[in-house]
């Protein structure tokens, strides 16, 4: 038994670290463990978001200053956007804001263990409502009004995608 009680400070202290991570980010909506370690200069893709037309592609370069580059790219040159891409680092998404932390992906060095790549992306939906009903009890949009609620409250809302991408852990030796 005494045995017992010694241990439980230390094994608390010892996950401390990873409680303190944890609590950072909410639960995501996609649930995915870390993906295979990937080698020095493979190019990756790491998400596509659809919606947006973009795929978020990662690297690690090997170096010491800067092991790894995101790039976003476009899918296609047909497609035609229906949500935003914005960075998180500018808008600082959160819950209260009615941001919603749509996924986490960790992707580890195959090169450098103790290392690897993060990729944060939350949504927001478009808050768009049909107009009120008419005296009809139709729905209507009519272009002046329309025209003139645009210039009023500017474009009207898209579902919007913040992505943050970093890299944590610590860096190895070289």
């Amino acid at each position: 038994m005494p045995m017992r009680h010694a241990r439980s400070p230390l094994l608390l202290l010892a996950l401390a670290p990873c409680l303190a991570f944890a609590a950072q980010d909410p639960k995501p909506e996609i649930k995915r463990e870390a993906s295979t370690p990937q080698a020095n200069g493979v190019v990756h893709t790491l998400r596509t978001i659809p919606e947006a037309c973009a795929r978020i592609e990662g690297q690690f370069t090997g170096q010491a200053a800067d092991p790894y580059k995101f790039a976003l790219a476009r899918t296609s040159a047909n497609c035609q956007p229906r949500a935003r891409l914005v960075d998180a680092n500018k808008v600082k998404p959160s819950t209260q804001d009615g941001w919603i932390f749509n996924d986490k992906i960790v992707v580890p060095s195959q090169s450098c263990g103790t290392q690897s790549a993060v990729v944060r992306i939350w949504r927001k939906s478009a808050t768009n409502a049909p107009p009120d009903l008419d005296a009809q009890g139709r729905s209507r949009i009519y272009l002046k009004d329309a025209t003139d609620e645009l210039k009023a409250k500017g474009a009207p809302a898209v579902p919007m995608f913040a992505v943050a991408m970093a890299v944590e852990g610590t860096p190895c030796a070289k």
